[in-house]
């Protein structure tokens, strides 16, 4: 059972309270604190997309798989290549194709080009998530880069700031928070750079696509001129997709990729409930048999 000063940190009470060596709490206001519920946060979208499109992502051993939600149907694929997707249209059929209303897809060029090439009456969305972690990754650069740098002459201040950093407002410990303040002091480009991203996430707060780009090209054009390499080319890609990223406005109310990135976690868990494989076939098997639903025959016995 975790104690009350555990339990004060994990709530946020006054750092007099936590500061004090005793189980006692030296106000009622942190004490009332300590004793709120927490709230938590849904898993999945309360709503699930009515047509879904093939999406692709990597898992170990080069797997790809490429999910149509509204069938519970699921297709993995050896390789992720073009190769792999166009096999998959053409397994899929051309009539079923054509009916596509929304796609799903990360920003790698193999899949834009197929996806346009065999199903461009269908709106292409990319995928929030993916975007994000773009943008974390060019954050996390900068960072290490200038920790090392501040590292060897004597002042890591960015020593333990990743996660500080990398994780949201709501999701930051005591410490974590604490931390972040005293690094915000400071004139440094990580500093910069987790302004620029904390900026960004007001593009998905706008619900016109027209406002949305506006706000896209003010943030890329600011950032073009911050001198930060890796932030500059993560611009240059937003810049390179926007008409595919305003298309996630477009679909609004109409597509929610959580129901996929829950596939995408329920795969892993079944990779890892086993192990690992030795074959690819095996490997295969499970998974449509996991995410499937594949109708499994009567058994005489079965285990509790």
């Amino acid at each position: 059972m975790p104690s009350a000063r555990s339990a004060a940190l994990q709530s946020g009470a006054c750092r007099h309270c936590i500061g004090q060596r005793t189980s006692r709490f030296c106000c009622r206001a942190c004490l009332s604190i300590a004793s709120r519920p927490r709230k938590r946060r849904p898993l999945f979208p309360p709503m699930a997309p009515a047509w879904s499109t093939p999406l692709t992502w990597d898992l170990p051993e080069s797997i790809t798989l490429l999910p149509v939600v509204w069938q519970d149907w699921l297709r993995v694929g050896r390789d992720r290549t073009k190769a792999t997707l166009i096999g998959f249209f053409q397994m899929f059929g051309e009539a079923p194709t054509k009916a596509l209303r929304f796609i799903a897809s990360d920003m790698w060029r193999p899949y834009l080009d197929v996806v346009r090439e065999k199903a461009g009456q269908a709106l292409h969305v990319l995928d929030r998530y993916h975007v994000v972690a773009k943008l974390n990754q060019a954050l996390d650069q900068i960072r290490a880069q200038e920790a090392r740098e501040l590292t060897k002459k004597g002042f890591p201040v960015l020593k333990h700031t990743r996660w500080c950093f990398l994780k949201r407002k709501e999701n930051r410990t005591v410490n974590q928070r604490r931390k972040l303040r005293e690094v915000l002091r400071y004139p440094l480009r990580t500093v910069r750079a987790f302004l620029l991203k904390e900026s960004f996430h007001a593009f998905w707060n706008y619900k016109s696509p027209t406002w949305a780009g506006w706000f896209l090209d003010q943030w890329c054009k600011r950032v073009m001129r911050s001198r930060l390499a890796p932030m500059k080319r993560f611009a240059r890609t937003l810049r390179k997709h926007r008409e595919l990223l305003l298309n996630w406005f477009r679909a609004r109310g109409e597509i929610a990729l959580g129901a996929v990135e829950g596939m995408n976690t329920n795969a892993k868990h079944a990779i890892r409930k086993a192990r690992g494989f030795r074959q690819y076939e095996v490997l295969q098997t499970a998974l449509y048999h996991e995410l499937g639903r594949l109708p499994e025959p009567p058994i005489v016995h079965r285990f509790c």
